[in-house]
């Protein structure tokens, strides 16, 4: 009788563990680094999604803002983080897809040393100019850039970013020459542009909408293949006269690679459980994010894996590097 107890103990503790261990999760703070500074739209976004998961997971979640060099820095705190779910990084797509296309050189590598967890929102940009900018179509802006060359300076968030390779690309299509101007941020180059020391941007819905809504800078275009909800006479870029002009930019949660099954399920279902919150996705729209649904864990790396193809196709065609 002594061993068949024993036996059924053990078959019980083996069936248990995996339960118990997960219930355990989280016990301490959870660290969600955000690879740029504060005030920015990741930011933004990564305080409103930290507060739900401290909410929901009924543990604390410490924002610890890791801006510099694109991302990469805040990336690779995460990356060589304890794999335990206790450090997580929420960030752009760009930190994850376009910085290994971009730099030769990387203290991290997303495909080996990350993996996500969540997507919350996918974004496109509007191109936004100066009020001083004499064009109110993307036409006139394309003839007004012709008739002065480089006389036109764009600015974005940082060089390789999302907004940057938006713009190259722009001018590509169009056969059109601005200066770059890379800032630390979305919000300085936003600054500038209302001030007037550069001309157009292509920021994000959640960063543009401010001050268009304000009339402090005159939306052309936006970046998706469908008009906005919110700006239903905004065209899109490619329905004027370039059609195979998209970009976006998503935002999610990574981890370190190595966390437990059972802790990336429980960071997984607690988005998802925002994911499908109403309220919750009713804050992230009122500031410009448009949340996504909850996606599976194939269905997740099947939307990164192509996204990433997208953008390499992007790169190739601008054949840019940054090293």
């Amino acid at each position: 009788m002594g061993w068949r107890a024993a036996l059924f103990g053990l078959v019980a503790a083996l069936i248990l563990a995996p339960r118990a261990h997960a219930v355990d999760y989280p016990t301490r703070p959870i660290k969600l680094v955000v690879p740029y500074p504060a005030g920015g739209p990741t930011d933004v976004l990564g305080r409103l999604v930290g507060d739900y998961l401290g909410r929901d997971l009924k543990q604390t979640v410490v924002i610890e803002n890791k801006g510099g060099a694109q991302g990469a820095i805040g990336a690779e705190v995460v990356a060589h983080a304890e794999p335990d779910g206790y450090t997580l990084l929420f960030t752009p797509s760009s930190v994850l897809e376009l910085n290994p296309m971009l730099y030769k050189k990387l203290a991290y590598d997303p495909d080996r040393e990350l993996q996500v967890l969540a997507i919350v929102t996918d974004l496109p940009s509007i191109m936004v100019v100066h009020p001083s900018v004499p064009a109110k179509t993307i036409a006139e802006f394309v003839a007004y850039a012709k008739q002065n060359p480089g006389k036109l300076n764009f600015g974005s968030a940082g060089t390789g970013g999302v907004g940057h390779l938006s713009g190259e690309i722009f001018k590509l299509m169009a056969g059109i020459e601005m200066t770059h101007v890379p800032y630390k941020g979305a919000g300085p180059a936003l600054a500038d542009l209302i001030s007037g020391h550069i001309q157009v941007t292509f920021e994000t819905v959640g960063t543009a909408l401010p001050p268009i809504r304000a009339g402090l800078v005159r939306p052309l275009g936006i970046s998706s293949n469908e008009r906005m909800i919110d700006l239903p006479d905004l065209p899109t870029i490619a329905e004027n006269g370039y059609p195979d002009y998209r970009t976006t930019v998503w935002y999610g949660v990574a981890a370190p690679a190595g966390v437990p099954a059972e802790v990336a399920q429980a960071v997984r279902a607690s988005f998802n459980r925002a994911l499908d919150d109403e309220a919750f996705r009713e804050v992230l729209t009122k500031v410009g994010f448009w949340p996504q649904r909850p996606r599976s864990e194939v269905a997740i790396k099947e939307f990164v894996d192509a996204d990433r193809a997208r953008w390499s196709a992007v790169i190739k065609r601008l054949n840019i590097t940054l090293d």
